[in-house]
């Protein structure tokens, strides 16, 4: 991505300068919890030990993490190629029916080893041909991304409910949602595993998408940095002027960049459909779409930044629970200002202390390059 100040070293830009937006957040959202006449380091002592303190809250925390991995991986690619993928959202939610296709058709027939493969090929297609209309709108018809993006999380919210509620729901059934998936179409919780370490992760839903994700964060990583299209989609970000000179097609990086973010938004439906819900169900994203957008510019855009950025996401979900549940004077929609602080300092006010952090570290090296003394004639 792109920077409108002076290149920074990799452990200010990606460790330094995050950690002290992260910072500056939780002492605004000390002072919140202040006006409500409770203890800030109480409160962040209870919320951190909901998210981290037993093994079901890890597991709790880890599964929400999962969510918001892949969904800020899709929105860092966009992010690379210069474009705000605002739709996580709907290409998750469309991806899900993906999901349900191979689990509905294949899960009495294959195991779920079998059937996981086929939902990740298929969950990816549907997020990337979701991605694919708004993609051709930009390269072709200069229509902004946002927009259209945004247009699209409606478009895919309302033909879900068509599906669910008419096309996809079980005769004689109430709920907005499909049969519940066979045997095959489950996949496996990560409780054994963690029973082998000595830790029981209780009714956490924790399973091995998590494993997709990681690998996922580290094909990303190849993509962008080791391969002739990544180079492409940052060059394209960097500079399109740059592109079109070097003979690049913006419109097909532009539409390839869109493809492969909503494909990875499409993935997100594997924990929550394949491994939680065992059926698919109405709003299953639960705007893990649009906390995408916060986790890849806390991450800035690289999977080694994400993946601590979605964890610590999945902390204030997780820990935001136990939190207003053991001090009932923090409601559920104080924890959401505590996340919104956290998004505006991470996002929208992410160069705020870059300007002071960036002199300083001049000045610092500056003073290090000095020399310390007249130069001492060698002896004959």
């Amino acid at each position: 991505m792109s920077r409108p100040y002076a290149k920074l070293p990799g452990w200010i830009d990606y460790g330094l300068i995050p950690l002290i937006n992260l910072v500056v957040a939780f002492l605004v959202a000390g002072l919140v919890v202040l006006v409500v006449g409770e203890s800030p380091i109480q409160a962040a002592v209870l919320m951190i030990r909901g998210a981290f303190g037993y093994a079901e809250g890890v597991g709790f925390t880890l599964y929400y993490a999962t969510n918001f991995m892949f969904t800020g991986l899709a929105v860092a690619v966009a992010f690379h190629g210069g474009l705000f993928n605002i739709g996580g959202e709907g290409q998750a939610y469309v991806g899900g029916l993906g999901v349900a296709a191979v689990a509905l058709s294949l899960g009495a027939i294959l195991p779920w080893w079998l059937n996981l493969p086929l939902a990740i090929v298929l969950s990816f297609a549907f997020g990337a041909l979701w991605a694919l209309i708004p993609a051709y709108l930009q390269a072709r018809r200069g229509s902004h991304i946002v927009i259209t993006t945004i247009m699209f999380n409606f478009i895919a919210a309302a033909l879900m409910v068509y599906l669910l509620v008419g096309v996809l729901k079980p005769v004689g059934s109430m709920a907005p949602e499909t049969r519940t998936f066979d045997i095959g179409g489950q996949l496996p919780k990560l409780k054994g595993l963690f029973h082998l370490l000595g830790f029981n992760l209780g009714g956490a839903p924790l399973n091995v998408s998590i494993f997709v994700a990681l690998v996922a964060a580290v094909l990303v990583w190849l993509l962008i940095w080791h391969t002739r299209l990544g180079y492409e989609i940052r060059t394209l970000g960097f500079s399109p002027r740059a592109a079109r000179y070097a003979g690049m097609s913006e419109t097909r990086v532009i539409i390839v960049t869109m493809m492969i973010s909503g494909g990875l938004a499409g993935l997100m439906a594997l924990n929550v459909v394949m491994g939680d819900q065992y059926r698919l169900g109405i709003d299953f994203p639960q705007g893990a779409g649009f906390v995408g957008i916060a986790v890849a510019l806390m991450g800035r855009g690289h999977p080694a930044g994400i993946i601590p950025a979605a964890i610590l996401f999945g902390m204030l979900y997780q820990g935001g629970a136990e939190l207003s549940f053991d001090m009932p004077a923090i409601s559920r929609d104080m924890i959401v200002i505590i996340q919104g602080l956290v998004i505006l300092f991470a996002g929208a006010l992410e160069n705020m202390f870059r300007p002071a952090i960036g002199a300083a570290y001049q000045r610092v090296r500056f003073r290090a390059s000095e020399p310390t003394g007249a130069p001492v004639k060698e002896a004959r």
